[in-house]
């Protein structure tokens, strides 16, 4: 067994600052979207109750669902065994997906056609 890591480690950033969250429905266990949480991130969403990512596109803070108002309404965060992940429980008020689909991975890969 692997004891150089415990149970306090602090969440490990990568270089920008950031670590990938895997957003799951606190009630019925679907896994709903990844996206990146920053410290800012992650400390508005405890402070506000709402998820909160890290836009990397926008370079900005962007709490899900402030323009559709599907919002995540935070229940935990856990992260994983080497502390390089998070997972969030969420209850949604909507579609997590852009597209409208209850989450981001509805799409079956098919490897004849996905793979490169």
């Amino acid at each position: 067994m692997d004891t150089t890591m415990t149970e306090h480690d602090a969440v490990r950033f990568d270089a920008q600052g950031l670590i990938p969250a895997v957003v799951q429905d606190a009630d019925t266990g679907e896994v709903l979207v990844l996206a990146w949480m920053s410290r800012e991130s992650i400390e508005h969403t405890y402070r506000t109750g709402l998820v909160t990512f890290w836009s990397r596109s926008r370079n900005e803070l962007w709490e899900k669902g402030a323009t559709s108002g599907n919002r995540l309404n935070f229940v935990s965060l856990s992260k994983n065994c080497e502390a390089d992940s998070l997972l969030i429980q969420a209850r949604p008020t909507g579609p997590t997906c852009h597209t409208g689909h209850t989450s981001c991975y509805y799409r079956e890969v098919d490897p004849a056609v996905d793979l490169p």
